[in-house]
């Protein structure tokens, strides 16, 4: 038999994330009492007036295809959003509306890479953004921010991961795992950067709204017309909204690569879910008191456990500053709990501790484990306490 397989899928790597989360299900269905802090999702229902806004949709009939690129109302919507949010302007046509913000991104590399294209990738990242540089037929390019660095690059060494083959950078900002946000002036040396190398910026906005202790998100897109020319902005309603399964993101850049991008989305997806673009439409245009309650409770709960985790033996942990991650080095506590490896520790934790987190491998932080807040501060506390036991009852002097 022939081949099955494309080359392009070969090295893939399935994601942490899902695998981690479906392995916490499956203990939880043979009755064993594991706390899940893997998953990326606010565990919030979707606002009351979002639900009724997409129940009357399909009570209205609205249940057939949209344009490619979206419904224009909520492309509208997703305008209006921009200028009252961020002081971003834009035209229908540049805007796409896509199924999530993670197929809006594959979609992205999709149309703007050919074979052997580099796109630099800040350490930590988010699992999928390597995956879909590949799958686009471009080269990851690795550059760490380090913990010194608050897990963000600097200008220097975005210029120095520069080559003639280099076509864009991620930025992450919140970031998902650190938490981490660039200031307005470590954007704007970035920013000169890409402008004097001519290389596009790749803006993952999609934690926008969970920031905390006052401190601001700001795009980089807002620096100038010229930094804007250059920005895809991408964002979304699944964490803001807590709509995580109504799949709905959006693209916001330059016209051709939005052309692009629809003529693609019209051979592969055909359209974003009709009902869920209703509902992103009233996220959007609706009132906006849930969003900001959500991100209260994200901070208290964040204000909580923080200590709690800084004091267990062996862990080092910076403050985030958005999303609801937690990153911290327990490469020591691995160690003298008699782990070879964070990856091994982690899966202790699971199976003796019954407690699920994220190794930071899949993020290129390999020293780490990713702590979701993203669920009640009871069960928080509790797993938080049960790390600790962990530790304390293995450590090796």
């Amino acid at each position: 038999m022939k081949q099955l397989l494309a080359n392009r899928v070969k090295t893939l790597t399935p994601s942490t994330t899902l695998a981690i989360t479906a392995k916490a299900k499956e203990l939880k269905s043979q009755g064993i009492d594991v706390i899940g802090l893997g998953a990326g999702e606010p565990d919030f229902n979707t606002p009351e007036n979002i639900l009724t806004a997409a129940k009357k949709s399909m009570d209205d009939g609205l249940t057939k295809y949209t344009p490619a690129g979206g419904l224009p109302a909520l492309k509208q919507a997703i305008i209006d959003k921009l200028s009252r949010d961020n002081g971003l302007t834009y035209k229908a046509n540049e805007i796409l509306v896509g199924v999530g913000a993670k197929h809006v991104l594959y979609t992205l590399f999709q149309v703007i890479l050919n074979e052997g294209d580099e796109v630099i990738i800040p350490i930590p990242y988010w699992v999928s953004y390597p995956e879909q540089v590949k799958l686009a037929g471009g080269v990851p390019v690795y550059v760490e921010g380090t913990a010194e660095q608050s897990y963000k690059i600097t200008a220097q060494q975005l210029s120095d991961a520069i080559t003639p083959k280099t076509k864009a950078v991620i930025i992450n900002s919140p970031s998902n795992p650190s938490g981490m946000i660039y200031s307005k002036e470590e954007l704007a040396e970035l920013g000169k950067v890409a402008e004097q190398k001519d290389i596009l910026i790749v803006s993952d906005e999609i934690y926008e709204k969970l920031v905390y202790n006052g401190v601001e998100h700001f795009s980089i897109a807002q620096l100038s017309d010229q930094m804007k020319a250059r920005t895809i902005v991408i964002n979304g309603v699944a964490k803001s909204h807590s709509m995580t399964g109504w799949r709905i993101g959006y693209a916001a850049g330059d016209a051709t690569i939005i052309k692009a991008m629809t003529d693609l989305a019209s051979h592969s997806t055909s359209n974003a879910t009709t009902t869920a673009q209703y509902a992103a439409i009233e996220a959007y245009n609706g009132p906006q008191t849930a969003v900001e309650e959500m991100r209260l409770a994200f901070e208290s709960r964040l204000e909580a456990i923080f200590p709690k985790v800084a004091a267990i033996p062996g862990v080092k942990v910076l403050a985030p500053q958005g999303a609801f991650y937690l990153l911290p080095d327990v490469s020591e506590a691995a160690a003298k709990t008699g782990y070879a490896s964070v990856d091994d520790f982690a899966s202790a934790l699971l199976t003796e501790a019954n407690v699920a987190v994220i190794p930071g491998s899949g993020f290129g932080a390999p020293a780490t484990i990713r702590i979701s807040y993203a669920t009640s501060l009871d069960l928080i506390e509790e797993a938080v306490r049960r790390i600790d036991t962990f530790v304390k009852e293995k450590w090796q002097q």
